[in-house]
Formats: structure tokens, sequence, C-alpha cells
């Protein structure tokens, strides 16, 4: 009888220390305990020398939460759509150095020098800014995916647990997406104050002053943009690069100052300048296809790459249509 009460009495002992032990502990990973989830989005916790974790907070630049908020190292690299958002960022500057300098100067054939520099310059900014990221001295680059957009805008989602204390969490969720465009620009801006001067000095009689100081103005309008909507850019910049291409090509199609299609298509295509910058404008629609694509279904996506010329010729074609002298007015 009093076995048998010793008995139960260590077998209640037991199952109570089992259940203790199961209430305290919350998920295994490995000998690791984790504890349990931080508020917010973005909150997690490092995992100390000791092998305990901290307490609720920011992840390292390069880190990002994991499911159970324990901040996890990113190793891998950025997906071809973020290359080709990097590629847009860089190639928006690029087209803007180019469009003023031709804009803020009436000569335009000596100008060749400063859109060559222009060039220059943003390969040698795009090579150091690779250099310069994670890991360092080396074409590669080390990446958090992005999940969502709100990823862009960490600094929005700092929890107020019971709307007492807030628990600061703002971090580069999207590292390094986020600040490796304005780098980029910066590095732009030190390498045109290095080089574009000089040019413009030595080769064209200070001609190249004026697009210098409109570079000045638009690189960090480019930095406030990024940091703005640069969750945004993310995801409609194939759409803004396809719609832009569009409208700037008939634009500059309409500059002709002969409207119809024979002296259309020789101003076009026989001058070298307008020749040129045609061609630009097809490699940014070809740019905003691929990059909306991703060429997913080649069969189906490279077959569209053909389109690309067709909003020029299809201009120059129903020119005489759309003239305004050809549009009756209704009294």
């Amino acid at each position: 009888m009093f076995s048998q009460i010793k008995f139960k009495y260590k077998i209640s002992i037991w199952l109570f220390t089992v259940l203790v032990i199961g209430n305290s502990a919350t998920v295994s990973n490995g000998s690791v305990k984790v504890p349990e989830k931080c508020p917010g989005l973005y909150c997690g916790r490092i995992t100390l020398d000791t092998g305990q974790f901290s307490e609720c907070g920011a992840c390292p630049r390069g880190y990002q939460p994991d499911d159970v908020s324990v901040c996890r190292r990113c190793d891998t690299n950025p997906t071809f759509y973020d290359w080709m958002f990097l590629g847009f960022m860089a190639i928006l500057s690029l087209v803007l150095h180019w469009f003023f300098i031709d804009f803020t100067n009436k000569i335009k054939g000596s100008l060749i020098v400063l859109h060559i520099s222009a060039l220059i310059e943003s390969v040698l900014a795009a090579i150091f800014t690779v250099l310069l990221v994670d890991p360092m001295a080396e074409f590669n680059i080390r990446s958090c995916p992005v999940k969502q957009l709100s990823d862009w805008y960490s600094m929005l989602y700092n929890p107020s647990p019971n709307y007492t204390d807030t628990i600061h969490c703002t971090r580069e969720i999207v590292y390094p997406l986020y600040t490796i465009s304005m780098v980029y620009y910066a590095f732009s801006l030190v390498l045109m104050m290095l080089i574009r001067p000089f040019l413009s000095y030595k080769f064209l009689d200070k001609k190249g002053t004026n697009s210098i100081y409109a570079a000045l103005y638009f690189h960090p309008i480019l930095i406030v943009l990024q940091a703005v909507f640069g969750g945004l850019l993310y995801y409609a910049f194939p759409y803004i690069v396809i719609v832009l291409s569009i409208v700037t090509n008939a634009t500059h199609l309409a500059s002709s100052p002969d409207q119809n299609v024979r002296k259309l298509f020789k101003w076009t295509f026989c001058d070298a300048r307008n020749l040129t910058i045609i061609i630009g404008h097809w490699f940014l629609h070809a740019f905003g296809i691929i990059a909306m694509t991703q060429l997913a279904d080649p069969y189906i996506h490279i077959p569209l790459l053909a389109l690309v010329p067709f909003p020029t010729i299809f201009y120059i074609l129903t020119v005489q249509f759309t003239h305004p002298d050809h549009i009756e007015t209704v009294s």
C-alpha cells in the first residue's frame, strides 16, 4: 500500500517537472532555447557570446529577424530584379547628366567630351560602390531579400507595447538596396567635381559649367527621392521606365521642324545625334520590358523586345494624321 502511494507520488512529481520545463521554453534551436517572439515586424534578438539572447531591439546592419525574432545574417545575393532596380537608379542619374549637358548648351557638336565624361564618371562610381559594399573589395554584394513594401520603411513600424515605451527597431531591412544608391550618387558627385570642370575648362571653353551646377541640384534630389520613395520605386520602376521612354520619345519626334513622314524619317535616322537619342529611348524601353517580365518565360518575353521600335515607327507613319494643322476647328 505504502509503495503504491510512493510510486504515484514520484509519477506526479515527474509530470509536474515535464510541464514546467515545457512551458518555460518556447522554441528550441539545437541546445539553445529561443525566447518568445518580439513585438513589431522588425524587432529581433541578437545571440550573445554566452549563448543567451539579448532584449528585443534593432538587428545589426545586414541582418534580418526570422520567424521567431532572432536576427539572422543575410548571405544571399541580389535577385535579377534587384540588379535591375539598382541599374535603374544608376541610369536615372546618367540620363539626367546627359539631358542637362545637352539642355544647357545651344551648340551641340562639341559636347561629346562631356557626354563621355558623364558615362565614365557613372561607371567608376558604380565600381567604387560595389567594391565598398560588403563583402568589401569584391565584385559581389551580400543582400537581404525584399519581402514586402513595409520592409523599406521600418522606421514606421516601431512597436509600443501597451502604448507605453517605444521599442526602436529601425534598421535597413532591405540591406543594401536602400543605401547603396545614395552611396553611388555621392561617388558620382565627387567624381564629377574632380573630372568635369577640368574638361570643361580645357576643351570646351567653360561650356559645361551649367550642367555641373544642375548636377549639384539633382543629385541631392535623387537622394531624397530614394530615401522617401525608394520602396515605391522598387515596385513601380519598370512601368515608369516604359511610360517615360514612350512619352519622351514622342516629345523628341515632335521637336522636328518638318512633321511629314519622309522628312521626319530622314531627320530621325540620318542625323547622328537624333539617331543616338532614339536608340537611347529604345534601350530604356527594352530595359523596362526586361525588368517588368524578368524574362521568366523566355519564349514569350524575349519576342516582346521586338516591339521596342514600335512607338517610333507608329509616330512617324501616323504623323500626317495627327498634326494639329489637319484638325478641323468646330465653330
